[in-house]
């Protein structure tokens, strides 16, 4: 259609609105269909990841970056298609960038921080890390943030940057961690009675490693008790049910053969 001859209204030629209102809509239509394209080349990207058992730390972080940089080529597509000069636009760009990038140094950083998170690998999916004031399993590594769940089940999402430049704790890392406890005796308890009393507890437990040997010694002369440092090896995914399992067994062992577990107490002498 011959847009010159069409819209003429009022001596006022309006064929180039309706020419450039006609390819803003088709290029409106082009960035849907552009990013319905996009969304499901990802999901096949991240399948086909996932079946090759590729890392599943590093699933999430490649399917976003992979959606980020497509929409931006898309972006940029769509913004030539409609004319306007790309020296102006990756000027306008430029400046805009600067502005953007002082005002997103934090999220700048998160990013960098999840590219170090990836090359280092401190921690994985799954595995149970205390960090930036929190504890949790993680789940996913994102571009800008990593997300973990709490033991009560909470859902924390923490910045990349503070995870790659802050202190952080894997406690999984290792294959067996030492469980280390404190038994306190009475002073009138015979040491040597307690130290066979905990080792017979250790010995009917097969979580507990031979190797390294569990180790039992006095640690600490306090103000009512005698107490006992104890120490075993177990593989990390049994920690809990050792520890668990050695506080309440001492204590009712002790229990029968008579060994007391003295509670902090003072003697008051009244004077007349």
């Amino acid at each position: 259609m011959d847009f010159d001859k069409v819209l003429v209204i009022g001596g006022q030629d309006y064929s180039y609105v309706l020419s450039y209102g006609m390819k803003l809509l088709l290029a409106i239509i082009l960035l849907l269909i552009g990013f319905w394209i996009i969304k499901k080349v990802v999901n096949g990207i991240h399948k086909i990841l996932t079946s090759k058992n590729i890392d599943p730390t590093l699933i999430p972080f490649v399917k976003s970056l992979l959606s980020v940089t497509f929409k931006a080529l898309l972006l940029i597509s769509v913004i030539s298609y409609l004319g306007i000069p790309m020296t102006s636009f990756v000027a306008l760009l430029g400046a805009a960038g600067l502005a953007i990038g002082m005002a997103l140094s934090g999220t700048l950083q998160n990013f960098a921080g999840g590219v170090i998170l990836l090359i280092l690998k401190p921690f994985k999916v799954g595995d149970f890390i205390e960090a930036q004031g929190y504890m949790g399993v993680v789940n996913e590594i994102q571009i800008f943030n990593t997300i973990i769940t709490t033991t009560d089940n909470k859902r924390v999402i923490i910045p990349n940057g503070g995870l790659s430049t802050g202190a952080l704790t894997n406690y999984t890392a290792e294959p067996t961690r030492r469980v280390d406890l404190t038994f306190g005796i009475g002073y009138s308890d015979d040491i040597d009675k307690a130290r066979n009393v905990i080792l017979d507890v250790i010995n009917k437990n097969d979580s507990i490693l031979k190797e390294p040997a569990p180790f039992i010694g006095v640690v600490e002369l306090a103000d009512s008790s005698v107490n006992l440092v104890t120490r075993v090896w177990t593989e990390t995914a049994s920690y809990w049910d050792v520890f668990f399992y050695m506080q309440e067994t001492v204590k009712k062992d002790f229990d029968k053969q008579g060994i007391s577990i003295p509670f902090p107490q003072h003697d008051v002498h009244m004077i007349p």
